[in-house]
């Protein structure tokens, strides 16, 4: 009976090679393994995420409603962020249960603080926070050399000198154009 299902026995006792079916089969199995893990993973992540997300909610309670620089969320894509604003996130790191707080410059990525423990983290975000913070009040208040100076005057320019200037090479040219005729024509007589 086996013998018409599986095909003739090798007699050399050779394993045979798998069938393509078969190979796709074992295939489609072990990406569904590596797949739950991933998503497991991912799971993980976010919930550290959300963690770190509910710790700092007292800190964000205390920013005043009319500075709108922070938007804290987290995405959901291929990695994970908890972001504060614009240019500066928290992910997880790569063994994924240390949180890496960092932000994009000018000059590329810079980490700001890692670490294990969402109290150290905590503690970098409000630092983050009240830096920007400070950014903002110093971008929005007129410098203190423009408040204590009077504002000078630019020094009133003579209207009749540019005139002048234009007729002076308005004559010269003629001149040169006189010229050059002047001795074209007894050159040829």
């Amino acid at each position: 009976m086996s013998e018409a299902s599986n095909g003739p026995i090798d007699p050399t006792n050779e394993p045979r090679p798998m069938r393509l079916r078969e190979a796709l089969r074992q295939a489609r199995i072990e990406a569904a393994d590596r797949t739950g893990v991933v998503v497991d993973l991912r799971d993980a992540e976010v919930a550290r995420l959300e963690i770190l997300n509910e710790a700092l909610d007292p800190l964000f309670r205390e920013i005043p409603d009319q500075i709108d620089l922070f938007d804290r969320g987290i995405s959901q894509g291929e990695t994970p962020r908890l972001w504060l604003d614009v240019v500066a996130h928290v992910a997880m790191g790569r063994d994924k249960r240390q949180y890496r707080f960092v932000q994009d410059t000018r000059n590329g990525r810079i980490v700001i603080a890692e670490s294990h423990d969402v109290g150290a983290i905590v503690q970098a975000v409000t630092d983050y926070v009240a830096r920007r913070m400070v950014e903002r009040e110093r971008a929005f208040s007129p410098p203190r050399e423009a408040v204590a100076a009077p504002i000078a005057e630019p020094p009133k320019r003579r209207r009749g000198r540019g005139l002048w200037l234009f007729l002076l090479g308005f004559l010269l040219g003629a001149l040169t154009l006189f010229g050059a005729a002047l001795y074209a024509a007894l050159q040829q007589a």
